[in-house]
């Protein structure tokens, strides 16, 4: 298949550049699979859409304040770096910019001297892996302190909260993105589908920036996917096992949580407790193994995600489903508004 097969027109304002207030007062479009139809509703009636007996599984990691401003300790030049990846205890996979100021053995010094940081390599793709120094027993507060929240390129407006940019349920931290579908859930709504009687479960797979590059070739299949960090619990394997015993549903919250269920199910046959690296590629043509109705949010023109989408349905429909929520005026990307495919 064709990388232009999953373009579609975005006008620009179309675009979310702050999160709807409340979380769940986004909009969301309701597509049935069976039929075809589509409903307009808001997030908050998702509960409508969840049975007792379904599952619903989210992935609770958490973005890192993963952006970082400091200087070459040698010539006082400016450079931004941006965590990707952490490989072993202390050293992580970057991006840096400028990258001529970041050569194998290059210094750097970040939130006056808090952070320090030596390039140990250059990459085959550009990126850099770095050896970071800090005072203390983990990274992770020092980030917090000086670190910025890496907002996608699309969003320009700042954000006020950072929390915003969180799920209300994220806990592991390694993600240098946000699974969005999550942004739309409040605590009292999963309370309230808790009561219903929709059982919910956790993954973690930590998003990499990846999940933003175009997709460069021009057949799909040639496209090589970054790879990703995923943990399924053995609480949650049995959920899942649970709940399809029983007739269940399982809703993938996210192509994140999608695409680590699937990662499981691929691998070893079914659903297990498992830790690892993933990179699946999911496009049309796929046989899904785990899931039975994804929610996500409208992702961007020739993207992985829309193809993983597509998949999930169909190439054609999705792309007249999103015709008609461009039409509809739904907001799109990150901050923007959610579909429900069941």
């Amino acid at each position: 298949m064709k990388k232009q097969d999953f373009y579609y027109d975005l006008p620009k304002e179309r675009i979310a550049q702050t999160p709807a207030e409340p979380r769940d007062s986004s909009r969301l479009m309701v597509v049935h699979r069976d039929t075809g139809n589509l409903e307009h509703r808001h997030f908050y009636d998702i509960l409508e859409y969840l049975n007792p007996g379904d599952c619903l599984i989210l992935n609770n990691t958490r973005v890192l304040p993963a952006r970082l401003y400091g200087v070459k300790q040698d010539t006082g030049a400016h450079v931004e770096f941006l965590l990707l990846n952490q490989k072993e205890n202390d050293v992580w996979e970057v991006i840096t910019g400028p990258g001529r100021r970041a050569k194998a053995g290059a210094r750097f010094s970040f939130g006056d001297g808090l952070l320090k940081a030596e390039i140990m390599e250059v990459l085959e793709n550009g990126n850099r892996l770095a050896k970071f120094q800090y005072e203390g027993d983990s990274i992770f507060p020092v980030l917090e302190k000086i670190g910025e929240m890496p907002l996608p390129h699309y969003i320009t407006k700042k954000l006020e909260d950072s929390e915003r940019y969180q799920t209300v349920y994220s806990k592991e931290l390694g993600s240098a993105a946000a699974p969005t579908a999550g942004l739309h859930f409040t605590k009292e709504l999963l309370k309230k589908i808790a009561d219903k009687g929709v059982k919910i479960g956790y993954v973690t797979l930590h998003v990499g920036i990846g999940t933003f590059r175009p997709v460069k070739a021009e057949n799909i299949e040639d496209h090589e996917m970054h790879s990703e960090h995923y943990h399924i619990s053995e609480e949650t394997a049995q959920l899942i096992h649970d709940t399809k015993a029983n007739g269940g549903r399982v809703v993938a919250v996210g192509t994140t949580a999608c695409r680590t269920l699937e990662s499981v199910a691929t691998l070893y046959g079914d659903i297990q407790a498992a830790d690892g690296w993933t990179s699946i590629f999911i496009y049309p043509g796929y046989t899904f193994r785990c899931i039975d109705a994804l929610l996500t949010n409208f992702h961007l023109p020739e993207s992985t995600l829309i193809m993983l989408v597509s998949a999930f349905y169909d190439r054609e429909k999705i792309l007249e489903a999103y015709k008609t929520a461009v039409k509809e005026n739904y907001r799109f990307f990150s901050f923007g508004d959610a579909m429900l495919l069941l």
